[in-house]
């Protein structure tokens, strides 16, 4: 089930928001009196599409697709830091310091940004995946919700912490972005319902991970036990 069209769909949504995010992040906006990345409305959306590959298809197949995603974004970083290497031309002198400015990520940004999306992911779906079995697969909502609050809260701490921290470091930088992370899951709880539901229908499967190996960088395990309908 996990090589059929859907799944391969639901894994490039979540890849391309990923990078999305990461490439428009460097813009700064203004809600209010809020100043946000203008990732802060893409970037949840992998988490919701986090979301759907673990209860759908597990804990199993979603790992692979965050470690997929982390491969995407550095063939990305890497092409693009190449792009600023490369001799200008002529006429085109003038507008290299804006590719720099807004694709010329700095070392701390990246370690920043690749380990937050590492560690937010996994235990996103870890949440996920334990909270289907103690729940029996019941209040689809408190999974989605609770496993992004922690998921969130931990990339939101290690990216604005390593990135950011400094003199005028601001705490409420985090709280800020986190809340606001966690009001867009919410508000796309019932989206995600009609996603969930439509996918356990149409590929007919609905997996628990009983017998899956949490660790998070193990890619090939013995075959888990899985609950079809």
């Amino acid at each position: 089930m996990s090589g059929s069209n859907r799944f391969v769909v639901i894994a490039v949504v979540f890849v391309t928001c990923l990078i999305t995010a990461n490439t428009i992040a460097v813009k700064v906006i203004s809600l209010g009196p809020f100043n946000l990345p203008a990732a802060i409305f893409v970037f949840p959306l992998s988490y919701i599409f986090g979301d759907v590959l673990t209860e759908v298809y597990g804990y199993k197949q979603a790992r692979k697709i965050i470690w997929i995603g982390f491969a995407c974004n550095l063939v990305f970083v890497f092409f693009a830091w190449v792009g600023q290497i490369l001799p200008p031309a002529s006429f085109w002198t003038d507008k290299q310091a804006a590719y720099e400015s807004i694709l010329g990520y700095t070392p701390r940004i990246l370690v920043a940004s690749f380990l937050g999306y590492l560690v937010g992911e996994f235990a996103n779906s870890f949440i996920m995946a334990r909270m289907k079995m103690m729940t029996r697969g019941r209040w689809l909502w408190s999974r989605t919700i609770g496993s992004t609050i922690v998921g969130q809260g931990l990339d939101t701490v290690i990216f604005i912490v390593i990135g950011f921290a400094g003199p005028d470091f601001d705490p409420m930088m985090i709280l800020n972005h986190w809340w606001f992370k966690i009001a867009i899951e919410a508000a796309a709880t019932p989206l995600t319902y009609r996603v969930v539901n439509y996918l356990k229908k149409k590929e007919a499967i609905d997996t628990y991970d009983y017998d899956t190996d949490f660790n998070p960088f193990l890619l090939r395990e013995r075959k888990r036990k899985a609950i079809e309908q």
